[in-house]
């Protein structure tokens, strides 16, 4: 089973490379969790419609170039589909553990997704109605991930 996330932008502070990284070495014995960064492009206040889709373009062909046929993609998305934790355990098994699908979950920049982007996806879930910086979802994500391991396996840590 293998599971991405293909985010836009790095984690430059310390306390949240140290948070993915605990998750990373709990999700070792379960399965390999890849995390692909692209780069991203600045975007200022008061951007226009047209600056703005340009940019969310260039990210987007970031994901275009990792996203292969016949993987499940899910965008993270503040308008997707509200999703517990026991959803997101049950898509994951669905499509990782009985289709054998790599599962990508895709983060964008403070921008979003584009459009393009986001209707190569399966699935667009939203882990509240909240914004949140994409440095803090990419960790709520892979602890998210954790936990569906947890309750796939029926294991404790859920509750």
């Amino acid at each position: 089973m293998k599971i991405r996330i293909l985010a836009i932008g790095k984690l430059k502070e310390k306390y949240w490379r140290d948070a993915i990284a605990e998750y990373e070495k709990r999700l070792h014995p379960y399965l390999k969790l890849e995390i692909l960064e692209g780069g991203e492009e600045e975007a200022p206040e008061n951007l226009s419609d047209r600056e703005k889709n340009t940019i969310l373009a260039k990210e987007g062909r970031f994901f275009s170039s990792k996203m292969k046929e016949g993987d499940y993609n899910i965008a993270l998305d503040l308008y997707g589909e509200m999703v517990s934790s026991e959803g997101l355990a049950q898509l994951i098994e669905k499509n990782a553990m009985e289709r054998g699908k790599t599962v990508n979950f895709l983060i964008g920049s403070s921008l979003g997704l584009a459009e393009e982007v986001k209707g190569r996806c399966q699935k667009r879930v939203a882990f509240g109605k909240a914004t949140f910086p994409h440095q803090l979802i990419r960790v709520f994500l892979v602890e998210q991930i954790y936990r569906s391991m947890k309750i796939i396996r029926r294991e404790p840590y859920h509750k």
